[in-house]
């Protein structure tokens, strides 16, 4: 009976020590696409949507898409948000910083158009030109554009069809400001952008009216 009671006892104080632990391990709080099962257990404005931390549709924001259909940086990569900014009531994440540049740098491929009161905005910062649809040139996510150091210069992009062309630099795609006139209202681009011309859109193969595409670039 002894026996009997003191193993009782130790599962009654298991108990109690799981009921008192458990609470606990549950605030840890997740990121984007991190798990969760209520709404405390993401972070910030994230809500938990299928099991997983992700943008408020309702809220409008951007934390987990990045702006100008940009995306968050890749796992490893050191590169956070700086901050955000507010457009329309909408909140989009800043960068400074792009993922490092590799031999087969991931990018997501949106389109642009640098011609005079096309959707670029003000002239190339590059050159402070503007440009023709024809010509196969691109911006950069600020990070990438790294203060005009890559200016001029060839990047080889390639798209999953296996197509590759080659564009030259001529702006920055800005991941820290816009929502104004000379950014033609657009929001900050996402920090992994290449935005390229319709002729770059065109030498690849790739329709631009589906907006976004995922892609690999490299200098040249």
């Amino acid at each position: 009976m002894a026996k009997s009671a003191v193993a009782s006892l130790s599962l009654i104080i298991i108990f109690f020590c799981m009921m008192f632990f458990f609470p606990f391990l549950s605030i840890a709080i997740s990121q984007c696409n991190g798990p969760c099962q209520t709404l405390d257990d993401c972070s910030g404005q994230l809500i938990c949507i299928n099991g997983k931390c992700n943008d408020d549709p309702d809220v409008g924001t951007h934390i987990c898409t990045g702006g100008g259909g940009g995306s968050i940086p890749s796992p490893g990569s050191n590169c956070q948000p700086s901050g955000s900014l507010t457009c329309d009531q909408n909140s989009y994440p800043t960068y400074t910083c792009s993922p490092p540049v590799t031999s087969s740098t991931e990018a997501k491929l949106t389109n642009n158009d640098f011609s005079k009161g096309g959707d670029g905005g003000g002239p190339s910062e590059c050159d402070e030109q503007y440009h023709d649809n024809s010509e196969k040139v691109v911006a950069l996510s600020t990070g990438w554009y790294n203060g005009g150091s890559r200016c001029g210069k060839m990047v080889k992009i390639t798209a999953n069809n296996g197509n590759s062309v080659m564009a030259k630099v001529v702006d920055e795609c800005d991941s820290m400001r816009g929502c104004d006139e000379e950014h033609a209202y657009q929001p900050p681009c996402g920090n992994n952008i290449v935005d390229g011309s319709d002729a770059v859109w065109n030498a690849l193969g790739l329709d631009k009216n589906i907006g976004i595409v995922d892609v690999t670039w490299s200098m040249a």
